[in-house]
C-alpha cells in the first residue's frame, strides 16, 4: 500500500486529502444520480403456448403433415423474424418512435433482439428423440409494460395463425396433388378406351374379340356340332328302322318326317361349321391385331393399378385435410396469456444511484492513495521509526502561517528539501 500500512495511516491520509475525497464523492454521486434518472427501465412479458398432439391416433386417421414440430416451429420463427414481418409490427404498434435517430434497419434489428422464442422439448419415449416440442415461450422486452404485453401477445397470435395456415396449406396441397393425379389417370384410361374402341371398329372386332373368347366360342361350337351329329346319326338310324311292311302312306309319311329332320339338322350343322371355320381363320390370320389387343390390355391393367394406388392415397389425403380443417390435428393452445408486467427486469434507479455513489467513493480514495504513493513523505514519529528504525526524541508539528507570500513558500520548500537531503546523508552514515 505504499505509505499506508495501518488504519492510523489511512485515517491520516483521509484527513489530509479530505477536500479532494469529498469533491470526488460529491461529483460522482451527482453524476450517478443523473445517470440513474436518465436510464430507461425495460419490462418483459411472456406468452406460453402448449403444443397439443392430435386428438385422433395416427394409426386410425393419419395426418399428411410430415416433419417434427420443432422443424415447423423453426420455420415459423424464421417467418416471424423476417424483415417485412418486423417492419409491419413496428408500424402497427409505433415502436421506437422516440428514437428518431435510428434507421429502419436498426429498428428491425432492435426488435429482433427484443423478442425471443424458446421451445421446451417433450419427454422422450424410449431412446429416440422425435423432435416434438411441448411448450413454446414467446417473450418481449420493451420500455413500456403495456407495449411489452401487446407485442408478446401479437407474436403469439401470429405463431398460432402461421402454424394453422401452414398445416392446412400442406394438407390442401397434398390433397390437390393426388386429386390431380387421379383425374389424370381417369382421363388416360378414358383415352385408352376410346383408342381401343376405334381400333376394334377399324379391324371389325367385337368388344369381346379376344383370342380367349373366340377359343371359348369355338369350343362351344364344337359341342353344338357334336350334338347335331348325334342327332343326325339318330335320325338316320331311325329311318333305317322304319317298318316296310306297314302301309305305303305310313311309310312315306315317316320317311318324309325323318328327311325333314335330317335336312334341318344338317343345315344347322353347316351354319355352325361355317362359324367355326371363320373363327379359326380370324385367329390364324390376325397375329398383329392380337398383339395390339394384348398391348391395350397391358396398358389398361397398368393404369388401373396406378389408379388404385392414387385413389388410396387421395383418400388418406382427404382424411388428413378433414383432420386439419376440423381442428383435430396438432394445435397450439395458449395456456398462459401475456400479462402487463408489474416490475421492470432492469435494476432500480435507487440501486443504480447507490452503486454509482459507492463507486465514486472508492474512486476518491484510490485517487488519494495514488497521490500518497506519488509523494511518499514521512509525516509522523511512527512512520519514522517504521521506515528507519530510529526512535525520534521529539516530534515538532509543521506550523504554517495563515497567510504566506510566494517568496516565503519557496524558502520553505528549499529548507524542506535540504532537511530531507541531510536526513538521508545521516541515515547513510549510520548504515
Amino acid at each position: 500500500m505504499g505509505p499506508i500500512y495501518s488504519w492510523q495511516d489511512f485515517v491520516d491520509m483521509t484527513r489530509r486529502r479530505l477536500v479532494l475525497i469529498l469533491f470526488v464523492i460529491v461529483t460522482g454521486s451527482i453524476g450517478s444520480l443523473f445517470w440513474a434518472l436518465s436510464y430507461v427501465h425495460v419490462y418483459r412479458s411472456s406468452e406460453v403456448i402448449q403444443v397439443e398432439q392430435p386428438k385422433i391416433n395416427d394409426a386410425l386417421a393419419r395426418s399428411t403433415v410430415e416433419g417434427s414440430s420443432a422443424r415447423r416451429l423453426q420455420l415459423i420463427e424464421q417467418q416471424l423474424m423476417a424483415r417485412d414481418s418486423l417492419t409491419e409490427m413496428i408500424g402497427k404498434f409505433g415502436l421506437y418512435t422516440n428514437l428518431v435517430a435510428l434507421k429502419p434497419s436498426e429498428k428491425v434489428d432492435l426488435l429482433r433482439r427484443s423478442v425471443t422464442i424458446n421451445g421446451v422439448a417433450a419427454a422422450r419415449e424410449g431412446f429416440a428423440d422425435d423432435g416434438t416440442i411441448s411448450v413454446l415461450t414467446i417473450s418481449a422486452e420493451m420500455d413500456d409494460p403495456l407495449l411489452a404485453r401487446e407485442v408478446a401477445h401479437e407474436f403469439g397470435q401470429r405463431t398460432r395463425a402461421l402454424m394453422t395456415a401452414q398445416r392446412q396449406e400442406q394438407t390442401a396441397e397434398t390433397l390437390a396433388f393426388f386429386q390431380q393425379q387421379e383425374n389424370a389417370l381417369i382421363g388416360n384410361m378414358a383415352a385408352l378406351e376410346a383408342e381401343l374402341e376405334t381400333f376394334r371398329k377399324d379391324n371389325e372386332i367385337s368388344a369381346e374379340g379376344g383370342v380367349e373368347f373366340r377359343l371359348a366360342e369355338i369350343a362351344q361350337l364344337n359341342e353344338s356340332i357334336l350334338e347335331l351329329d348325334r342327332s343326325i346319326i339318330a335320325a338316320q338310324l331311325a329311318r333305317t328302322r322304319i317298318d316296310r311292311d306297314a302301309r305305303a302312306t305310313t311309310v312315306a309319311r315317316q320317311e318324309q318326317e325323318l328327311d325333314t329332320q335330317l335336312q334341318t339338322l344338317t343345315g344347322q350343322r353347316a351354319l355352325l361349321d361355317q362359324r367355326r371355320i371363320a373363327l379359326r381363320e380370324t385367329i390364324q390370320s390376325s397375329p398383329e391385331v392380337q398383339r395390339a389387343l394384348d398391348g391395350f390390355e397391358r396398358r389398361r391393367e397398368q393404369l388401373q393399378s396406378q389408379l388404385e394406388v392414387i385413389t388410396t392415397r387421395r383418400n388418406e389425403a382427404q382424411v388428413g385435410y378433414s383432420l386439419e380443417t376440423g381442428a383435430q390435428g396438432e394445435r397450439l393452445t395458449i395456456i398462459e396469456e401475456a400479462q402487463v408486467p408489474d416490475y421492470p427486469i432492469t435494476m432500480s434507479r435507487k440501486k443504480r444511484a447507490i452503486l454509482g455513489a459507492a463507486a465514486a467513493t472508492v474512486f476518491a480514495f484510490v485517487i488519494a492513495w495514488l497521490l500518497e504513493v506519488r509523494r511518499p513523505v514521512i509525516r509522523s514519529a511512527r512512520q519514522m521509526e517504521r521506515e528507519t528504525g530510529v526512535v525520534p526524541v521529539v516530534s515538532i508539528p509543521e506550523l504554517e502561517p495563515k497567510y504566506q507570500s510566494s517568496k516565503w513558500r519557496k524558502m520553505r520548500e528549499k529548507r524542506r528539501t535540504a532537511g530531507q537531503a541531510g536526513r538521508a546523508a545521516r541515515l547513510a552514515r549510520h548504515s
